[in-house]
């Protein structure tokens, strides 16, 4: 696969999902390779920064910054796999021991509205619900009086539904607006695109009251879904065009109002 015309041979090797080889699968399919230790590790390239978004407001914890952190483990050909960063953080980092830390500035293209009265749409199943705490926590202690949305899903809320007992009480309060998606707690997967659906005509008025929309979690698949069925909401509760649905969106992305944190 190294030779010439084997590029998508070697593609599908480093990248194939859920099947991708790594470095001890290298060492085991070239045997004839042998290092040392120090070798080898010379060999190695550092490992990149792991990214995590703050999950909790300096607002209110001025000395603390909250992570939502789901470990990763899956089996591959036989052998365990484990997420370097998150079974790092939840499995391997004892307590009270310090860590660098990697910091970016994220205020650029996934900040919260400006004007405190401004509405939320906040759309972060799994982990991509930690900003969204984040901002429910800023919006809480400052007493800004815009209005918050979230759509929330996992696979079950029985292990799944991150941060229930704040999410409750601010639903019980009115802060907060929750519309949740567990696909597996029921026969026929249901997800935030699903929900999102349901409440298409309330959705679109919020966006045409000024509402800021954000999309944060999965790249793959969820991110593409949920801004398909956004078009969707436009063009059915707006009664537009696939092609004025396309403006409206694009217009939301260029004046900020609709802002992705994908990963």
């Amino acid at each position: 696969m190294l030779e010439k015309g084997g590029e998508e041979l070697l593609k599908h090797y480093m990248h194939e999902w859920d099947g991708a080889h790594d470095v001890l699968d290298v060492l085991h399919d070239a045997p004839a390779a042998t290092f040392t230790a120090a070798q080898f590790v010379g060999l190695l390239r550092a490992l990149q920064p792991r990214l995590y978004s703050i999950a909790s407001s300096l607002s209110k914890h001025p000395d603390e910054a909250h992570l939502l952190v789901l470990s990763v483990t899956y089996d591959v050909r036989g052998r365990t796999r484990e997420g370097v960063g998150s079974t790092f953080i939840n499995d391997r980092w004892p307590e009270q021991a310090t860590a660098p830390v990697y910091v970016q500035d994220a205020q650029k293209h996934f900040a919260m509205p400006r004007d405190p009265a401004t509405p939320m749409i906040m759309i972060g199943p799994g982990t991509g619900l930690a900003p969204f705490r984040a901002f429910l926590e800023e919006r809480e202690v400052t007493g800004a009086t815009g209005r918050n949305w979230l759509f929330f899903g996992e696979q079950a809320r029985v292990w799944g539904f991150y941060y229930e007992p704040e999410m409750t009480a601010w639903e019980r309060e009115g802060l907060l607006r929750l519309d949740l998606a567990f696909s597996r707690d029921q026969p026929q997967k249901i997800y935030v695109q699903h929900r999102m659906h349901e409440q298409a005509r309330d959705l679109y008025a919020w966006l045409e009251e000024g509402a800021e929309i954000f999309i944060c979690g999965d790249k793959g698949k969820m991110a593409a879904d949920v801004q398909k069925e956004l078009h969707t909401i436009i063009e059915t509760a707006g009664g537009r065009t696939p092609e004025q649905a396309a403006e409206y969106v694009n217009a939301l992305k260029k004046s900020h109002r609709l802002k992705l944190d994908v990963y």
